[in-house]
């Protein structure tokens, strides 16, 4: 079959699902995308790029006011349309299957190009404006104009449900959890699967010895021998949508009280996810606090798979901490890692950990709760690892990334003829 797989940001969810298409030789799969800021190489799968938007056609988005991510959606949808066409031209391909992310644009107009073709849409995110990420708790209260941002940041996403799911050869969805298929509209679940993209266990796993051990980063001069209380923090962006305010002030209690623990934060001063802050950060506002021991606190910056690895091997207490929005890689690695982990007592965690049976909650908002949390994991180091066996136990038998990529396989088969 020819496969086309679509991302704007190369490979995405799909690192793992398409070099594993790939490695069948009856499949021809090729990957559509806007950058590969990674520098990715996935074998067997051919790369292919389309340009950024224009100087206008950037102008044109910024003046849109609230359909601003629907007219960025346009845009990608027409780029990706020119450069299927041109590959229809120049290199006679067209797809039997599409396997694509659908929340920025790509797939917007693959339906008017491949009437025939069914569509296996990735769906990781419906907005709504109660009850979900933006006013969960009953202090947030949204105003109308909050109200029809959202409603109307959600216009891509009703025509790619609808382009998916209906018509004379309708596709189907996946949503990598129950919750994230939990915001889906009502009418278009019964075609939207759970199905996560799956976690590579064997590299996310406790470190061979069955010890934990020390953790050594030369490059940023870190040192910390076997037996340190190590607590880790990972998030591409210190953002609050990750807990980060939160995070700070719970170590600054746990870091008086406990003078030889140290704590090791991956991740970049930006927001991913969220409102920008003016003309400041959220790591620039903690260092305005102060009220921490910086000889205690490594900020290490985005790490390489290598380093990641012996991080999370290392840690005596992960921290997690979220909105009730996407649930992160990070957090099911640091389960299949074995870490004892603090995460916070929103829908997205609880749908994987159970207070004393896999790890801990604690109040997202709470930084005394999440403190106690983490105390409980250092005090209690044998607790924790039994903790910590049965969070790898749960990513072992929900999440492994074999199981997972196994069933998007037989859905993609259960589409084509």
């Amino acid at each position: 079959m020819n496969i086309l797989i679509a991302h704007p940001s190369y490979p995405a969810q799909f690192l793992h699902l398409a070099p594993y298409l790939a490695k069948n030789p009856e499949n021809h799969v090729l990957f559509i995308s806007k950058e590969n800021s990674i520098g990715a190489n996935l074998p067997g799968v051919q790369l292919a790029l389309y340009g950024k938007p224009t100087e206008q056609e950037s102008s044109w988005v910024s003046s849109c006011g609230p359909l601003r991510p629907a007219a960025e959606a346009v845009v990608e949808g027409q780029a990706v349309v020119r450069a299927l066409e041109w590959l229809a031209k120049e290199r006679n391909f067209k797809p039997d299957v599409v396997i694509a992310h659908t929340g920025w644009g790509s797939t917007l107009y693959m339906k008017d190009l491949y009437p025939n073709v069914p569509i296996m849409g990735y769906f990781e995110w419906y907005y709504l404006s109660e009850d979900s990420d933006c006013y969960w708790w009953p202090d947030e209260v949204a105003q109308m104009p909050n109200k029809i941002s959202i409603r109307t940041r959600n216009a891509h996403h009703l025509l790619n449900l609808q382009m998916v799911c209906e018509g004379p050869v309708p596709g189907v969805g996946i949503a990598p959890t129950k919750w994230q298929h939990k915001q889906i509209p009502e009418v278009y679940k019964p075609k939207v699967k759970i199905i996560h993209e799956g976690i590579d266990t064997k590299f996310c796993s406790p470190d061979p010895s069955g010890k934990r051990p020390g953790l050594i980063l030369d490059d940023v001069k870190l040192n910390l021998p076997e037996g340190t209380e190590i607590i880790t923090y990972v998030s591409r962006g210190f953002e609050i949508y990750r807990g980060f305010p939160y995070f700070m002030d719970a170590i600054r209690l746990v870091l008086q009280r406990r003078p030889n623990a140290h704590v090791v934060v991956v991740g970049k001063d930006r927001i991913c996810y969220g409102a920008q802050l003016k003309d400041t950060t959220y790591l620039k506002e903690e260092e305005k606090k102060g009220g921490y021991d910086t000889n205690r606190v490594h900020f290490v910056g985005l790490r390489n798979r290598g380093d990641y690895q012996k991080i999370l091997r290392s840690s005596s207490c992960h921290v997690y901490l979220t909105r009730p929005f996407v649930l992160s890689w990070s957090f099911l690695e640091a389960m299949s890692f074995g870490c004892p982990i603090v995460g916070s007592k929103t829908p997205p965690v609880e749908e994987v950990m159970e207070d004393g049976v896999n790890g801990l909650l604690a109040e997202f908002r709470s930084p005394y709760h999440i403190a106690r949390k983490i105390e409980e994991h250092l005090d209690n180091p044998e607790r924790g690892r039994l903790l910590g066996q049965r969070a790898r136990e749960t990513v072992l038998e929900r999440f492994e990334l074999y199981k997972c990529m196994r069933a998007q396989e037989d859905l993609m088969y259960s589409l084509v003829r």
